[in-house]
């Protein structure tokens, strides 16, 4: 038996929840599917993209909504999916 991910329930799978930030260590504290915790060591150059544009770690804050793309060569790309402001003032549930 085959089962396959609709591409909604596979977008709830592959985000994270930002619990915390530590840029002078380079460090992420992540929450991902089923409220489990991570820690991400990020490399020199992990990428942060944001609407408001790219930066480093510092453009991350609690509560912010990511996606961490993998990259050759051990950069990284981390996505902001949604603010933590905009998380808070949404209605959905």
């Amino acid at each position: 038996m085959t089962y396959s991910l609709s591409l909604t329930d596979w977008l709830q799978k592959t985000r994270l929840t930002v619990v915390e930030v530590d840029a002078a260590r380079r460090r992420l504290r992540v929450r991902g599917e089923a409220d489990a915790c991570s820690e991400l060591a990020c490399g020199e150059r992990t990428v942060v993209l944001a609407p408001e544009g790219g930066g480093g770690l510092e453009a991350l804050n609690p509560g912010d909504i990511i996606k961490v793309e993998p990259a050759n060569g051990g950069a990284q790309t981390i996505v902001v999916l949604r603010r933590a402001w905009e998380e808070i003032a949404s209605p959905e549930v």
